[in-house]
């Protein structure tokens, strides 16, 4: 494990840094869970987004954001490096979006992708 003294591979914007901070509030979030940042195989394009509050792993890196821990399994970092994280909060559309640039193609939800 590292500590939290490297660039973080994924940037947050100050709406998504603003949510997060408010369910880190509401949800009573103890001091040893971090966002937790990172892909998995599934979903209609290949591979999804995991993005959820979470202790961290053997494996993992530590990374901090406005102060908000952030954990990502370092095997994660291809597939994320560049990434933005943002909060969107209009009538078309609520929740946290995913810009990467290493995505090749993305699904019509926005929440899987392929690369």
């Amino acid at each position: 494990m590292t500590t939290a003294t490297a660039t973080a591979p994924v940037s947050l914007t100050q709406g998504a840094v603003n949510e997060l901070k408010k369910l880190i509030d509401q949800q009573e979030i103890g001091p040893d869970f971090g966002l937790r940042v990172g892909v998995e195989g599934g979903g209609c394009s290949g591979m999804s987004y995991i993005l959820g509050f979470d202790q961290m792993k053997e494996g993992d890196s530590e990374y901090s954001i406005e102060g908000i821990r952030i954990f990502m399994n370092k095997a994660h970092g291809l597939y994320l490096a560049g990434m933005e994280i943002d909060f969107k909060n209009g009538l078309d559309s609520r929740g946290f979006t995913f810009n990467n640039p290493n995505a090749t193609s993305t699904c019509g939800c926005g929440s899987s992708f392929s690369s």
